[in-house]
């Protein structure tokens, strides 16, 4: 992966203190949210140890220091979206300046890209005992070990994680840890806990009086993740002619492939889902029907086909929705595909999804039967022509073989961009789809 151009560090006129501007992430973004410092002003800082997570529309990234030295002040807080190239954070580099390597010199490894080989760095800061911590009269100025999760939830309920025990990695405080110190904290009110305070008919509290607008209802910035979906969606409504398909499948006999699967030596270990074996399906039918599997090419007029196909799962994470892609899923055998799909699904969950993992999609599968949902109809993402849901598989009464029997049946849903696909093609496709699902050996027999 080519790493993209990092600023250079400014330093003032005594040339020791150096400001860090945030770089282009390799991603062509404009800006990015600052999720939170793991730095405060005085603390020591080494060459490539983390200072900062933003969250662009792809991932939250790790912003390892291109310098060490201490810091002198930080430029933004978390919240703020910074534009690429605005300063983030000076720091007062008494030795030698340390310049950032070439983007030539970086390797995909790399915990951001543009820098340089990842070195071991430890913080000067060492977070105290929780015996320690209740001992100290004056809560520390230094930041305790969080994640952004712990951070944000602490900041909403007023509780100092410096008087909480992290159970986390290293100590680190999680989600959870701040809510257990909740009820050997100072009282909160039923908002404050982020459930949602109960309001009579007439409006008026336990008291009679009313009750304040603001415990009423709740506004939350549009940032990140969101903000960038809520683009996404808009951009699709609006310049994609979207159409949608759908068509009800007996998947008995996928069913208990599967059961049968699962007790193989070859799927040992494995979590086999039937998604992994509809998304097997949709990438024999997309072989037959390449044209789901373009991309619309407004400046040129033209609609460019992929001959591989990078298969995107949407993901519901905290964070919001995300879409990970499968690279070249059509080489993947129905094992690889299994282990990739839960491979990709937990890193999106646990926020370590990279801006690489997130893009290029060329054809997307969204599951809304984890749901319990029967069928949906998604939005095309754009730069794409086609997505496929897949609803809840249910035992239900159909018709087998000319008399009513129980089986396990679904509903298959297709949007696709109809300035590139037909109704035809696009049944065609989804009836395809649902053909291999009814009779799953003819779709191992292409293996």
């Amino acid at each position: 992966m080519k790493g993209a151009p990092v600023p250079e560090p400014a330093a003032d006129d005594d040339g020791h203190v150096l400001e860090f501007r945030l770089p282009d992430l390799g991603e062509g973004l404009a800006d990015g949210d600052l999720v939170s410092w793991s730095v405060a002003v005085g603390d020591t800082v080494e060459l490539n140890q983390t200072i900062a997570e933003v969250e662009t529309a792809k991932a939250v990234v790790a912003l390892p220091s291109p310098f060490s030295g201490t810091v002198v002040e930080l430029l933004a807080q978390p919240g703020d979206t910074v534009p690429v190239g605005a300063p983030l954070i000076r720091v007062r580099n008494d030795l030698e300046i340390t310049a950032p390597p070439t983007a030539e010199s970086v390797t995909r490894t790399d915990v951001l890209v543009g820098y340089g080989p990842e070195a071991e760095a430890t913080s000067r800061r060492r977070r105290p005992t929780p015996s320690a911590a209740m001992a100290a009269s004056t809560p520390s100025t230094h930041r305790a070990a969080a994640t952004p999760a712990a951070r944000k939830l602490a900041k909403e309920l007023d509780i100092d994680l410096w008087f909480v025990a992290g159970s986390g990695p290293e100590g680190a405080v999680t989600v959870d840890d701040v809510r257990s110190a909740v009820p050997v904290t100072a009282p909160r009110t039923q908002a404050k806990l982020g459930g949602r305070v109960p309001v009579p008919a007439n409006g008026a509290g336990s008291d009679g009086g009313l009750i304040e607008p603001t415990a009423r209802e709740e506004r939350t910035p549009v940032t990140g993740i969101r903000k960038r979906t809520a683009a996404a969606m808009q951009a699709s409504s609006r310049t994609i002619p979207q159409a949608s398909t759908f068509v009800t499948v007996d998947c008995t006999a996928s069913m208990e492939l599967l059961d049968h699967l699962r007790t193989t030596k070859s799927f040992e270990g494995l979590t086999l889902t039937p998604l992994a074996l509809v998304a097997k399906a949709a990438l024999a039918a997309i072989a037959e029907y390449p044209g789901v599997n373009t991309a619309w090419d407004e400046q040129n007029q033209e609609i460019v086909t992929k001959h591989y196909v990078n298969l995107g799962i949407a993901v519901a994470a905290e964070r919001g929705l995300l879409v990970p892609n499968l690279k070249d899923a059509q080489s993947l055998s129905l094992r690889e595909l299994s282990r990739e799909i839960s491979w990709s699904a937990e890193t999106a969950r646990s926020g370590n999804a990279t801006p690489a993992d997130l893009r290029g999609g060329t054809f997307t599968i969204t599951n809304v039967g984890v749901f319990g949902v029967d069928i949906g109809v998604p939005l095309v993402n754009p730069g794409e022509a086609a997505i496929l849901c897949l609803g809840s598989i249910r035992k239900r009464p159909w018709v087998f073989r000319d008399e009513l029997a129980v089986r396990w049946v679904t509903t298959l849903g297709l949007s696709f961009d109809h300035r590139m696909v037909d109704g035809e093609l696009g049944a065609r496709f989804l009836a395809t789809t649902a053909s291999f699902l009814e009779d799953p050996l003819t779709l191992l027999s292409r293996v």
